[in-house]
């Protein structure tokens, strides 16, 4: 069974295609680029595939369960259970400090606190001297490897990063690339980037290239 499996998905807004008849399907562990610029569609089909949306037409299966079939409540559950999503916008708790977004990554998603693979990610991401900051004080590179962390934290069976290395250098593009896939391989975890950044292509052979409607 593919953990990941979209058949003939489309979607509009208005009046306005945003993404049609797009097929693919991830097993385990596999790892994919969503490759295109500005206005393909790349993010939304990450809410499509976190259940946040729902497609006009075509199916989203996420460990054989059609995310559109189950009400709300069961597809948020779902999401907590089995995704982790990296955002563009981040999306971090300003009220607590870096460790503290991470343990509630945790908490969320049912796991066990677990502190030493929070101190891993931190180290692994150049952040473990930030634990303790308050967001406010964290640069924007730093932000967004925060935002990558809290993902990875709760090790999820999906993830899906939404511009993990836009605001990154070639340095912290390479190293947060480098890190994802480790942990995708360490944990069995099915990695889906959607990116415009063709620095990944080194990192990730399999590429699904969107362009706009």
């Amino acid at each position: 069974m593919q953990l990941l499996d979209l058949q003939h998905v489309s979607f509009r807004q208005g009046q306005s295609d945003i993404l049609q008849n797009l097929s693919f399907q991830m097993p385990r562990g596999g790892h994919r680029l969503l490759l295109g610029p500005s206005g393909s569609g790349k993010t939304t089909l990450i809410n499509l595939i976190a259940g946040l949306y729902t497609p006009d037409s075509g199916s989203i299966r996420i460990a054989g369960t059609d995310m559109a079939s189950l009400p709300r409540p069961a597809r948020d559950a779902l999401r907590r259970r089995h995704i982790g999503i990296i955002f563009q916008t981040l999306r971090l708790v300003s009220a607590l400090s870096l460790r503290g977004n991470l343990q509630l990554a945790q908490r969320l998603a049912g796991k066990p606190r677990d502190g030493a693979e929070i101190d891993r990610l931190l180290a692994a991401l150049g952040l473990r001297h930030r634990a303790d900051a308050a967001l406010r004080q964290l640069s924007q590179g730093e932000a967004q490897r925060a935002a990558i962390a809290r993902a990875l934290a709760a090790r999820p069976d999906l993830l899906l990063a939404d511009e993990p290395t836009s605001a990154l250098d070639d340095a912290n593009a390479d190293r947060v690339a480098k890190l994802l896939l480790e942990t995708a391989a360490a944990t069995g975890t099915t990695l889906l980037i959607a990116t415009h950044d063709a620095r990944l292509k080194a990192h990730i052979a399999d590429v699904t290239e969107l362009a706009p409607c």
